[in-house]
């Protein structure tokens, strides 16, 4: 065995397995900056390199109120470059100039001055908030808009507004002509309504609850909300602790299309949203999140104020947070409300078609095998036609759109609902039709599939594009300059997997018009931590964890010490794994769903030896920097299941069109998941541990390249024992 240095994790050589390096900044199609001068800069960041200091929480009114925007500076004003302005932020904020944040400073000024887009990996460490926050705010102060700046996560867009923008302003201020102002903005429905929570809105929410416990513990949730409300200064769900579900918070708040408009709501002068939306008229930079980044880019209303540039951080999640949006859905639910909406609007009989249609559908739905459809069957063709026409007759009934009452909010608040909900159940069916427009699959645009009934809901059928790259290439990338960046962007070392989702990089390769940079991690890889492929171990099956697995997870937290992060690629295999493994390990272990994820991270992070165990939700965001997590373990590969319809069929879509339907979809899909779940071990500069990968197809696939070009470059091993001796030296250090 090889002599392990006192202070590395890993063997600094061996004769047998030679360490990787660990990445510089990588220009993709920028001259202006070489890769030996950013290798140099990113060695001597590892030698020197330490994390941002922490500072307390901003308070509220920090931000920006009504009628606060900074003043602009006169176009081609002489502002200080973005180097000093950088320089100044993290000597404000107690830290130290890292070469990779100033990459990625130097890249983003020069894509804003430009016009083109960016795409910019930066790991865990680069700062690289700072690094887009600083040109954004010195565009900001010299344009006429803001710069918008989106996440996929509240966790991400809380540091934002709570910590990262008070602290550039006020440290900024000194060297812009003021102090830059800031504000968040979320879709209408994350805002409590006061006209509705007056009782002023008609209750027509009588979804239905299998569970009689369920309607207790909501009714509970709306008590919660009522005396919220009348505390409460934003209106922001999220800052409503502890969270409410779906069905509480919906009898509190409207979509955009269901709300009466501030000019006719009793309520309007001190809506929660529209005050969050002036807020941001008047900001130089406004914190949204994908979902309504993609509406306010796809629908013919502005959501967001006048902006010319936007950075989308989190940019991994950009497409499928796309997909959500724009994802359609019809069940016998979304029939009966808005046959109960409209139903004393309307004469009955025109409402009864809608209820009889539905119930045709509800019928056909629940004997129908889930899936996806390929083909549709007649009588399913019949019964969206059915539905399609009922709601145009109902539309019919109801006149024209606000025509009357319009000196009565509770008639108009009725229409309005009927309206939504009819609109969505006609535009659907509609929509489904036409996606059997064309005979041969290869020409769609759509899929559709049936999702089988649960405890909370019933059979539903979706349709969602098959690519969102067309939208976003012609409705976000269009008019706007975007700048996207994440820990993992550069899947199998390219950019151009997840450019192609974007619509920014065509099948030829034409890369006209963006550019991609890494700017590599201030972590020493390959020193820090160990990647170990269970090369020995059987090919997972569909049956379950082997014993083997179960073996092997055992040796491998008991090495540790516990300290465990466990990502499993479906919940079964946790909670299977937690059931066997509790009797079996002297350190506690816990999993996901014991309690809210919130606290289990949290009593993870705060013992030393506790072991979490969990799915989805673990392998992205989980921040535990430290002692308490030495080990993750993940079960095997997270390609998407095979019978996932939208996966399944976009796979199909591109092998028709001639590419590598598995690459192009499963293998970045698994690829993306990867690469996010390793990226829980280092969080910070003294951090050491081990990603461990039970699936030994890691090692041994064809594609296995591809995925192992997108972790970071920890030392590689497929030797149990080198890792337990590893494991156990950490433990007693």
């Amino acid at each position: 065995m090889a002599v392990v240095p006192t202070d590395s994790l890993s063997p600094a050589e061996s004769p047998t397995e030679s360490p990787a390096s660990s990445p510089s900044p990588r220009p993709a199609g920028n001259p202006d900056e070489s890769p030996a001068e950013n290798s140099a800069g990113v060695r001597a960041e590892r030698r020197s390199g330490t994390s941002d200091a922490k500072t307390s929480k901003a308070p509220k009114d920090s931000r920006a109120p009504k009628g606060s925007k900074s003043p602009k500076a006169p176009a081609g004003a002489d502002l200080p470059p973005v180097e000093e302005l950088l320089a100044l932020a993290v000597k404000a904020v107690g830290g130290v100039e890292r070469p990779g944040q100033l990459a990625m400073a130097r890249a983003v000024q020069r894509a804003v001055d430009s016009g083109d887009h960016l795409a910019v990996q930066a790991g865990t460490g680069t700062g690289k908030s700072l690094a887009y926050l600083i040109p954004s705010i010195r565009h900001a102060m010299t344009s006429e808009g803001a710069v918008v700046v989106s996440t996929a996560t509240i966790a991400l867009q809380r540091q934002l507004v709570d910590r990262d923008l008070p602290r550039l302003a006020e440290a900024l201020a000194p060297l812009l002509p003021a102090e830059p102002t800031f504000a968040i903005l979320k879709g209408r429905r994350n805002y409590l309504c006061r006209y509705k929570a007056s009782a002023g809105w008609p209750d027509d929410e009588q979804d239905q609850l299998f569970d009689p416990g369920e309607v207790s513990l909501t009714g509970r949730m709306v008590q919660r909300i009522q005396d919220w409300a009348n505390e409460t200064e934003t209106g922001d769900r999220d800052e409503l602790v502890p969270g409410v579900n779906e069905q509480a918070w919906r009898q509190f708040s409207v979509s955009s299309r269901e709300c009466l408009g501030a000019q006719r709501c009793p309520s309007g002068t001190e809506c929660f949203a529209e005050l969050a939306r002036a807020r941001a008229a008047e900001s130089n930079v406004v914190v949204t999140n994908h979902a309504l980044l993609a509406i306010d880019a796809m629908e013919d209303i502005p959501l967001l104020p006048e902006h010319d540039v936007v950075v989308v951080d989190e940019a991994h999640e950009l497409v499928d947070r796309v997909t959500s949006v724009v994802t359609g859905e019809l069940s016998e639910n979304t029939v009966s409300l808005a046959v109960r909406r409209v139903g004393r609007l309307v004469e009955q009989g025109i409402a009864d078609r809608l209820l009889q249609a539905g119930e045709d559908l509800k019928a056909l739905l629940a004997v129908a095998p889930p899936g996806r459809l390929d083909e549709l069957p007649q009588v399913l063709g019949l019964t969206l036609a059915l539905i399609r026409d009922a709601a145009s007759a109902c539309v019919t009934a109801l006149g024209p759109r606000g025509a009357s009452d319009k000196d009565d909010p509770e008639s108009a608040g009725l229409r309005k609902a009927a309206f939504t909900a009819l609109d969505e159940v006609h535009d659907t069916a509609q929509r489904m039709l036409d996606a059997f427009g064309h005979a041969e699959e290869v020409d769609r645009a759509e899929v559709v599939w049936l999702d089988g009934a649960t405890d909370r809901r019933p059979p539903t059928l979706r349709i969602a594009p098959l690519t969102v790259a067309g939208m976003l290439r012609d409705k976000l990338f269009g008019d706007r300059t975007v700048v996207l960046t994440s820990a993992t962007l550069a899947l199998g070392g390219a950019f151009d997997g997840l450019a192609r989702q974007w619509g920014l990089s065509a099948a030829d390769g034409d890369r006209s018009g963006w550019s991609g940079l890494d700017v590599g991690s201030p972590f020493d890889h390959p020193r820090s931590g160990i990647l170990y492929v269970a090369k020995h171990l059987p090919q997972p099956g569909r049956d379950g964890l082997p014993e083997a697995y179960l073996e092997e997870i055992t040796e491998l937290i008991e090495a540790a010490g516990g300290r465990t992060l466990g990502l499993f690629s479906s919940m079964r295999a946790a909670k299977a794994a937690t059931e066997a493994l509790r009797d079996r390990l002297s350190v506690p272990l816990l999993c996901q769903g014991d309690d809210s994820t919130m606290q289990l991270v949290k009593r993870f992070a705060e013992d030393e030896p506790t072991c979490l165990f969990g799915t989805l939700s673990l392998w992205q965001g989980v921040d535990v920097p430290g002692p308490s997590l030495r080990l993750v373990i993940i079960d095997r590969i997270p390609f998407p299941r095979p019978d996932d319809p939208l996966s399944s069929a976009r796979q199909r879509h591109v092998a028709a069109k001639g590419g590598n339907g598995f690459m192009s979809v499963a293998a970045t899909h698994a690829a993306l998941l990867l690469a996010q779940g390793a990226g829980r071990l280092l969080r910070s500069q003294h951090d050491k541990g081990v990603v461990a990968v039970l699936d030994p197809r890691l090692a041994t696939a064809r594609y296995a390249g591809f995925l192992r070009a997108s972790l970071p470059p920890f030392w590689p091993t497929n030797d149990p024992a080198k890792v337990r001796e590893a494991l156990r030296r950490l433990s007693a250090s």
